[in-house]
């Protein structure tokens, strides 16, 4: 009878609790209904948000040089490089021999035995000059003058002075002279000419215009007959039509990839404004792009030809502005997220969005850095609401209680007991 007592006692015990929390929550305006479990929270912290584009490449040379052979006016003789060969600029890469050499040889020679055929002429004149000068100063009288230096002169022998005689030879031969100069200088240039040419008589080199590899060598000579790149390495990829719409040259780039210990920085250094295809109503079009490396001194990894690499555009970045994670943000109607204020409340604040990117939402306008967001995206939450969490174990200390005082662990028992 008495166990019966004590198990009638324990179950109307049980219903009274029971009903008095039902009623407590479910009574308006009660503050059982307006208390918030708070289990994830975060601050708001300053941060970079970077938007990107993330796509793929391959690494393959900046640059690629083609060199042509013109077989029609010259005669192949050899190459003098193979192919994986490293070749600086102005490195000799074949020889020919060309007919175009012996025109010009021939013409050059003619060239210079005209002009010495002219200073042999002045020679002639001048000495002629000469002996009439001589004669004019030792016996005048009997002085005869060339009819040919007579003419060139221009003057009358008979009527004209002495003394103006002379001084139109002197006039004359400086003149002479000076063309005699000329022609020298000339006949100078038309050996070192033909001296040049001598050497290449025997064969002419082609040399490279840059530094690089030479990729292929084409033995049949076909054009290009050879194929140098360079040892400059850049990533080439392609942007789908909607990635077109946001990439732009100068955008920097950051490659990544297993084989290399650190990501590469760089820059998109050319975009294709012509798809890589034909555009077909079947498939979206693709945009060629290459991006440059930039070195970071001995540092920098090597990369290998063909290294496949993954690519992120930064096609947007603000350094240091106040952000929070994008689940945050209650997007209906205008964005808000709930604060956690040091009174124990949750309050609206409605925001105003900046960039949001890689799961992080820039905040203009809003909570301030350093206070505290809720993060239940889903959770239904009344404004200013008191709010409580979860006990956190691992942060409660033995060895703080015991710093506490007496009095101190009293009171704070009291008020985890009476606090509303």
């Amino acid at each position: 009878m008495k166990a019966k007592w004590k198990i009638a006692a324990v179950s109307f015990a049980s219903i009274a609790l029971i009903t008095v929390n039902l009623y407590l929550i479910e009574k308006k305006e009660s503050k059982v209904e307006r208390t918030v479990f708070v289990e994830n929270w975060t601050k708001v912290k300053k941060d970079t948000i970077r938007d990107t584009i993330q796509t793929k490449g391959v690494v393959k040379p900046v640059e690629e040089f083609d060199i042509y052979f013109d077989a029609k006016k010259n005669d192949f003789k050899k190459f003098l490089v193979k192919e994986g060969d490293e070749v600086a600029a102005g490195s000799p890469l074949f020889e020919y021999t060309t007919a175009e050499l012996d025109a010009l040889k021939a013409n050059l020679e003619a060239e210079k035995t005209a002009a010495e055929g002219e200073i042999a002429g002045i020679d002639e004149y001048i000495g002629k000059l000469r002996t009439y000068q001589g004669t004019l100063t030792s016996n005048p009288d009997k002085a005869v003058i060339d009819d040919s230096v007579e003419k060139t002169l221009n003057i009358d022998v008979t009527t004209s002075s002495t003394d103006l005689i002379k001084s139109n030879i002197e006039q004359e031969m400086y003149k002479q002279e000076l063309e005699k100069s000329s022609l020298n200088e000339k006949v100078k240039m038309y050996d070192a000419q033909l001296s040049s040419i001598e050497e290449q008589t025997s064969a002419v080199e082609t040399a490279s215009e840059a530094d690089g590899v030479v990729k292929n060598i084409n033995k049949n000579l076909n054009n290009p007959i050879i194929s140098i790149v360079s040892t400059n390495m850049a990533i080439e990829g392609d942007f789908s039509e909607e990635e077109m719409k946001k990439a732009e040259v100068g955008m920097t780039i950051k490659a990544s990839s297993p084989d290399l210990k650190k990501s590469l920085n760089g820059t998109i250094g050319r975009i294709h404004s012509y798809p890589a295809e034909e555009p077909s109503l079947k498939k979206g079009s693709r945009f060629p792009f290459q991006a440059m490396i930039e070195p970071e001194g001995e540092e920098t990894e090597p990369l290998l030809v063909g290294s496949k690499v993954n690519l992120a555009v930064i096609t947007n970045e603000k350094a240091g502005v106040p952000s929070i994670p994008e689940e945050a943000v209650h997007p209906k109607k205008q964005p808000h997220v709930y604060k956690l204020t040091k009174k124990g409340f949750v309050d609206k604040h409605y925001i105003t969005k900046g960039l949001k990117a890689e799961g992080k939402q820039e905040i203009i306008k809003g909570p301030a850095v350093g206070e505290i967001i809720l993060i239940e995206p889903n959770g239904v939450v009344k404004n200013h609401s008191h709010f409580i969490t979860p006990i956190q174990l691992e942060k409660v200390k033995t060895k703080t209680y015991k710093k506490f005082t007496n009095r101190e662990k009293v009171r704070y028992l009291l008020l985890g007991i009476l606090e509303k």
